[in-house]
């Protein structure tokens, strides 16, 4: 009598944990339905995703040359050699990394060399 009912029970709770876990289940499946962008602002999510990353490298880099340029200016009175220098290679840099987040992902310098032969 006793193990009935304890059979009983455990079959109960099994029931119940298996209609949890299926509600479990679709409540996280509609989660990530809704956090999923449609297949249309996909493209256009990461496209400007790559523009803003290719245009804050840009700006730092130059930034950075210019201020460190200035301030090295005023440090050794070089008044404004530095400046130009060090924002000259700012410009080279965020140049650099503006080739280096448009190349394609899979391109590689051998494959370049390639290419050209």
């Amino acid at each position: 009598m006793i193990d009935d009912r304890e059979d009983a029970e455990q079959a109960a709770l099994n029931a119940r944990l298996q209609r949890l876990d299926a509600a479990l289940r679709k409540v996280e499946e509609e989660k990530a339905a809704q956090e999923t962008p449609p297949p249309a602002r996909k493209g256009f999510t990461h496209a400007m995703r790559v523009g803003l990353n290719a245009v804050s490298e840009f700006i730092g880099a130059v930034l950075l040359g210019g201020v460190l340029g200035w301030q090295a200016d005023k440090w050794l009175g070089t008044e404004p050699w530095l400046l130009i220098v060090l924002l000259g290679l700012g410009v080279a840099a965020g140049f650099y990394n503006l080739y280096r987040v448009a190349r394609p992902r899979g391109a590689t310098d051998a494959d370049n060399l390639d290419q050209d032969a």
